[in-house]
């Protein structure tokens, strides 16, 4: 399998696990009509959208992201020494997409519970 294969399948393995993990907190936040999106470092909430826009939003732009990398490492040839980098990168961020994403469902969750 080559990088550029591989480092696609990452990219839909990991939006379509934002996705899952997306449509789960929609079931679970259903009764609330906006989340929040940014809290204060009191941990009072700056501003709240509407739950499906806060909740759509990381898979779309880890969606935008991760096509950007893979359109990358399909169209261009990278320096010497790094073949083999595209595939660990692809991961990497989307490691941070997925982490970043179930800390700010943790953190609503947490809100709303107070």
């Amino acid at each position: 399998m080559t990088q550029a294969v591989a480092a696609t399948a990452v990219s839909l393995i990991a939006v379509a696990l934002l996705t899952a993990m997306s449509l789960r907190a929609d079931r679970r936040f259903k009764a609330e009509r906006r989340l929040p999106m940014h809290w204060s470092l009191n941990g009072s909430i700056n501003w709240t959208v509407p739950r499906p826009i806060a909740l759509a939003f990381t898979p779309v732009l880890a969606a935008a992201c991760l096509a950007s990398l893979t359109a990358l490492a399909t169209f261009l040839e990278p320096r010497a020494g790094q073949e083999h980098l595209a595939l660990p990168m692809h991961v990497f961020v989307a490691l941070v997409f997925v982490g970043a994403h179930a800390l700010h469902l943790r953190l609503i969750q947490r809100t709303l519970q107070r």
